[in-house]
């Protein structure tokens, strides 16, 4: 009864959190940085400032599609952070940026992440068709739920992998924003406060996965009493 409780408050929790998130880039897509810089702009200072010359910045379709790429070292940005002048563009690119900076020093996090994808990627594809049929025939055939809890718990620590690298880019982002003054002290709280609540969103999913695969467990336990 408890896990279900737990499951049902993180997925009300994740909902707040991404309305949250949307409400305050949209709020913040409306001050204006200092020196009109677009978030391409701050992106290749950033990158030029880091000594980053191999990584191309690109804009891309959708909302809160930003990501850095470290296969092709390619820097994705949506059309509203590609060309706006907001604080919430330049916070967004300079976050982004902050992975390609990881990922030019080596940051240990970012490259076991990396290592992760291509089973991450497997496990994706697979995981809910093995759990659901494992779930179905676990009194006869226990131990294909079991492979697909050991499948999802790979998604789960992914997830966990994947919070110091967020945070990380986030902190690299705000101290680089701040010591180059293309935030001021208005705006850099601003800036601070979106990356904050992008954050919140990776915790979330990480407990979620966490709760998930707990779930699970459960059942496979139940299973052998």
């Amino acid at each position: 009864m408890y896990i279900y409780i737990l499951i049902l408050a993180l997925a009300i929790l994740s909902y707040i959190v991404q309305l949250s998130l949307k409400r305050k880039f949209k709020k913040y897509s409306g001050i204006t940085m200092n020196y009109n810089m677009t978030g391409r702009d701050v992106a290749l200072q950033m990158l030029r400032d880091n000594d980053i010359h191999d990584v191309s910045v690109k804009e891309v379709n959708g909302m809160l599609t930003d990501h850095y790429n470290p296969v092709n070292k390619t820097l994705n940005l949506s059309h509203d952070v590609y060309n706006g002048t907001s604080v919430a563009a330049a916070a967004v690119a300079a976050h982004e940026c902050g992975h390609a900076v990881q990922h030019a020093t080596a940051y240990t996090w970012l490259n076991l992440r990396s290592k992760m994808v291509p089973a991450v990627n497997v496990s994706n594809v697979t995981v809910p068709w093995i759990l659901l049929t494992g779930v179905i025939l676990v009194q006869k055939f226990p131990t294909l739920l079991l492979a697909g809890i050991i499948l999802f718990a790979v998604t789960t620590l992914f997830s966990f992998v994947t919070l110091p690298v967020e945070i990380d880019a986030s902190k690299r982002a705000l101290v680089w924003l701040n010591t180059h003054n293309i935030t001021s002290t208005e705006t850099h709280g601003y800036a601070e406060s979106a990356l904050r609540t992008a954050a919140y969103t990776y915790v979330i999913a990480a407990l979620s996965s966490l709760a998930t695969l707990i779930y699970y467990l459960w059942i496979f336990l139940g299973s052998r009493k």
